[in-house]
């Protein structure tokens, strides 16, 4: 939909790509031709490799930006590419293509729904929608094995998580249906044949019996399969896996749709290779035809994903699917001391021959060699009891500390093999007061800020819950003597009263401070207030009225910042948690997110915690080992290092994929072994300087722990290293280097480094929001107008793209050649104007039913205002393109946007729409302008675009029939400059501010929530 043209970079930058780079990574970065595989080892430096390559490609090689497609698997790691491309690229660019399997896909879907018979307005699901959905709809699975009687939910997660492995695979519905037939029709025909020797019969019988129910259950699970395909089409829903799937579905049945994204993409990278499952590979071989400009980036040592469907075979089979592959190892590590490389490289060697290195078509040396000046340690620290060992680790962290005049507390790990097994060095840290964080990923429900607010929800569910009221009770924001809250617990149990009940008169159970009392009464009035409340009122939004109303986000932002951090990340991650609900049960309430979360919490669930190590405070960070991915420190503890938990005996998948549909080549050995390895060798190579085992002779029970098999294999291995077989005693730190502590660097808060018009102008509206929302990404309660704002806008937006799609259907054929010349009628119905707008409709934050209703004939009847404006009119916009992304330099910053709509004039200029809400300007001020200004500059820059026309489209205005809804102006040089100069001085004063409310503001400060807000939704 859009032609993008980049100007030449300045010479003088081209080779500025390749400086530092050693001769392995600069290999990489100028590959021409063939694929290439690069064997990038752990700190060797792969990111750099991958993005000054795609710098490369643009800067020297004059490929556009957006013929560059780089695929990886987090959204963390595709934003810290599109970083370091923002710093090596010396202009502005369209937005880049860099983003993780799942977003490329939907952004495709997005486009081309249509074109595989998909409606435009697909959800799509994470794991707690999936579980709501299948829950809701359990009876259509028609389920026997798999739906015990006592509790007929049981197997619900199992359930979705083979749906999702067989996506991984591209296993169809059909195909395991017929594969499941097959397998029925084998058991009957055995049954029926006859001829059997009465010796045999008995066993026989067994046999036949347990094959007929293994196939029985296999069909189950096969109409199971395809009942939640169903289910998800019938709802319109869709799931992580269905977007790969429908990209893979669209590209073969629509060959000229493949085509032209072939033809777009010059070059594709995907980052951790040995990550992909089969069906992501299937997608990038399809893409990368037919020049096959192909780079991957692949440590097969560093496979640890298999149990989510990563298949290691993968590396290999890229050596036989290109045969002319290039191969460059980088072997250089720039993290690690030489003593902690040579025991990892010792270590993993046992994993041959299932190894890269061991193979016979590539010619490889993967033995890393430390490019640092660290005098690594390897030790191994035995203890007594699990206490203890929770005890030594959090001592000897402490030592170090003192002793290493560099370390700040940043620089430790403690890495565990399960989540369970982290409480227990918290609490050892806590003891000594060491500040620390558990980045599991899981553990979000135990946190004390969703504890408090689940706790709400379990008072205003049912009144008489008085462990919840003690727990309120006990808010630090409150101001009640722990003295007096056990008082009225006890009295509570003695006379068999429920809390709730003794509130009314506190004076029975012996209170009598005069605060004490009135904070009671204070917590009783919440759960008369607020529990009136949850019959009519969303959660999000009554919760959002408590911490506002009652003083617990004044409590959240008078802690230090780091703390404040620390628990708005959790406050966020459980209110996107609750929206996710809302938006699956529709009209939820507060006794259905009671019921919902205990549900989970019965299945194991505890609450899913991403975890995001590298922002926040200083502090010990306590992670699994999965966690740790791609991580550095500078001392780290692998603990637990005993038979049983690390590694781990193998735990089957509860609902196995039949081997017979696995289309992966699985090699032989003992896989779930071998990834244990491999996860203990990506243990070892996090740290820089000392690496240290722990393990304990008794985790409770009566026999004592075998060593951990990689300690013993280990020491065989790596003659250096041997494992110790006593227990430590007295002064455990004696080993450790004697060095004097330096000063501890002040917390400092994370500035983001891209900036958006939206950030810049809350920033000047007030500091303090801006810390709210973009620093402490605090959640924030919606309004009406902007629910009903973004509806408009989501509808005007989808009815363009339609149009275009249309537009484009009619002019191509199947193979995608262009069969006639594009028409400027208007090819889509009113009908199904209102129909998209119906289905936008954003149902949230309208004070009652008359409101709602009223903005949405309100709407409705403006939408066809602007329809019957463009029928009349006959001109309908030649959309060049919508939603279109950017990035540009404004000094040394980065600024993005996304244009809501662009238009080709009929001169072959461009103009650039936004959509607003409100009343039109008749005339606009200059901060007024500044948003389409920005756009301004970056079509010009980095579009290379003549820019006809700058103009705000007004959606909710009256007089939208005589086209007055449109407010148009052009930018003059001296216009950017001032914006360019406004930009430069908000980014300046954010960098110094203090974040304090300020009166010097280009813009009222009653507008910050709804700019917040509109923000959020990409309105502005």
């Amino acid at each position: 939909m859009e032609t993008e043209i980049t100007s030449s970079p300045p010479p003088q930058r081209v080779g500025e790509i390749l400086e530092g780079l050693n001769p392995e990574q600069k290999k990489a970065v100028e590959h021409k031709g063939k694929p290439l595989l690069i064997v990038a080892g752990a700190g060797t430096g792969k990111t750099t490799v991958i993005t000054r390559r795609i710098a490369w490609l643009i800067m020297e090689q004059g490929i556009k930006p957006d013929e560059i497609l780089a695929l990886t698997f987090t959204n963390k790691a595709a934003d810290e590419m599109i970083e370091r491309c923002d710093k090596l690229l010396p202009y502005g660019y369209v937005d880049l293509w860099v983003s993780t399997f799942h977003t490329f896909c939907q952004r495709i879907l997005d486009s081309h729904a249509l074109d595989i018979g998909l409606p435009g307005d697909v959800e799509l699901l994470d794991g707690t929608g999936q579980w709501l959905l299948v829950r809701a709809h359990l009876q259509k699975f028609n389920l026997d094995y798999y739906q015990p009687t006592n509790n007929p939910t049981k197997f619900i997660r199992s359930m979705l998580s083979h749906f999702s492995r067989l996506k991984d695979e591209e296993i169809t519905p059909e195909a395991y249906l017929e594969y499941a037939e097959s397998l029925r029709a084998s058991s009957d025909d055995m049954e029926a044949s006859g001829g059997k020797s009465s010796k045999f019969k008995a066993q026989s019988s067994k046999t036949e019996k347990r094959d007929s129910e293994e196939a029985c259950r296999v069909v189950e699970m096969a109409n199971a399969y395809h009942a939640y395909q169903q289910l998800l089409l019938d709802n319109n829903k869709m799931d992580f896996g269905d977007l790969i799937n429908y990209t893979l579905k669209l590209f073969r049945e629509r060959p000229g749709v493949l085509k032209k994204y072939q033809e777009q993409f010059k070059h594709v990278l995907v980052d951790e290779f040995q990550d992909t499952n089969w069906a992501q590979y299937e997608l990038v071989k399809m893409l990368a035809k037919p020049q096959d400009n192909l780079t991957v980036v692949a440590d097969d040592d560093q496979s640890i994903y298999r149990f989510r469907g990563a298949s290691m075979s993968n590396v290999i089979q890229f050596s036989k699917d290109y045969k002319d592959v290039a191969t460059v190892a980088l072997v250089k590590n720039y993290r690690s001391g030489q003593a902690i490389l040579d025991a990892a490289y010792d270590f993993i060697q046992l994993n041959n021959p299932n190894r890269l290195e061991a193979a016979k078509q590539f010619d490889l040396n993967k033995k890393l060699v430390s490019q640092t000046k660290e005098i690594a340690k390897v030790e191994h620290l035995h203890c007594a009891s699990a206490p203890d060992e929770a005890r030594v680790v959090a001592e000897t962290i402490a030592e170090l500390k003192k002793r290493d005049k560099d370390a700040t507390w940043n620089d430790f790990a403690v890495l565990v093999r399960a989540n369970s097994q982290a409480a227990i060095f918290e609490d050892a840290l806590a003891s000594i007061n060491i500040p620390h964080q558990n980045y599991a990923a899981s553990g979000l429900y135990k946190t004390t800020i969703v504890a408090n607010i689940l706790a709400f929800f379990d008072v205003l569910d049912d009144y008489h819950e008085s462990r919840a009221i003690f727990r309120l009770l006990n808010l630090l924001f409150l101001t009640i003597p722990i003295e007096d809250i056990i008082k009225l617990t006890h009295y509570a149990s003695k006379k068999n009263v429920a809390l709730y009940e003794l509130l009314r008169a506190p004076q029975r159970a012996g209170i009598s401070d005069s605060d004490a009392l009135l904070e009671m009464q204070r917590v009783r009035s919440w759960i008369e207030k607020y529990g009136d409340a949850a019959k009519t009122q969303k959660p999000t939004s009554l919760l959002f009225d408590w911490m506002q109303d009652e003083g617990y986000f004044d409590y959240l932002n008078a802690m230090p910042d780091a703390d404040s951090m620390r628990e708005y990340r959790y406050l966020r991650y459980f209110w996107e948690h609750l929206k996710e609900i809302e938006a699956a049960i529709g009209d939820g309430r507060v006794k259905d997110i009671v019921s919902i979360i205990k549900q989970e919490r019965d299945s194991g669930d505890s609450g899913s915690l991403p975890p995001d190590a590298e922002s926040g405070p200083e502090m010990v960070r306590v992670m699994t080992i999965h966690s740790a991915k791609g991580l550095e420190f500078k001392y780290v503890f692998v603990t637990n290092l005993v038979d049983r938990r690390f590694p781990t005996i193998e735990r089957r998948e509860a609902i196995e994929i039949p081997d017979a549909l696995i289309k992966e080549v699985i090699p032989e050995g003992d896989h779930h072994l071998e990834e244990e390895r491999r996860l203990f060798y990506v243990a070892m190579t996090r740290a820089k300087s000392g690496l240290f085992f722990t393990s304990a002779e008794s985790y409770g029970g009566t026999q004592k722990k075998k060593l951990s098999r990689f300690l013993v294999e280990l020491g065989e291995a790596h003659k250096p290293f041997a494992p110790s077989v006593k227990a430590l005693a007295g002064d455990h730190t004696s080993f450790l280097p004697r060095a004097r502590r330096g000063p501890t660097a002040p917390f400092k808060l994370p500035i983001p480094t891209r900036f958006s018009f939206t950030q810049l102008k809350i920033f000047d509206a007030d500091p303090f929001e801006y810390k709210l929302q973009f620093i402490y990404k605090v959640p924030m309660k919606g309004k009406y107008v902007f629910s009903y704002g973004s509806t408009m806008h989501a509808a005007l937006q989808q009815f363009f793209q339609l149009v275009s799609q249309k537009q484009r259907a009619g002019q191509t054929d199947l193979f995608g050649n262009r069969t006639e010349s594009p028409k400027n009628g208007l090819s889509v119905a009113l009908d199904e104007l209102l129909d998209i707008y119906e289905k936008s409709w954003i149902d949230d934050w309208y004070e009652d039913a008359e409101q709602k209703e009223k903005y949405r004939k309100q709407g409705a009847s403006r939408l066809k205002d602007f329809y019957e404006h463009l029928s009349q009119s006959g001109v309908v916009p030649q959309v060049k393109a919508l939603e279109r992304g950017f990035s540009i330099k404004v000094g040394e910053y980065t600024i993005v946007g996304r244009m809501d709509r662009c238009d080709q004039l009929a001169d072959g200029s461009i103009r650039i729409v936004d959509y607003k809400t409100g009343t039109p300007k008749k005339a606009l001020s200059k901060e007024d302008k500044f948003q389409l200004l920005i756009y301004q500059i970056a079509a010009e820059e980095v579009f290379r675009e003549k820019i006809g026309e700058l103009a705000y489209h007004y959606i909710d205005a009256e007089n939208i029939k005589s086209g007055e809804n449109l407010v148009p102006f052009i930018g003059t040089d001296k216009d950017k400059q001032e914006v360019k100069d406004w930009i430069l001085g908000v980014i300046k004063r954010i960098h110094e501010s203090d974040f304090s409310p300020s009166e010097d503001r280009f813009f009222p400060s009653e507008d910050v929530e709804y700019l917040r807000d509109l923000g959020e939704a990409g309105i502005i």
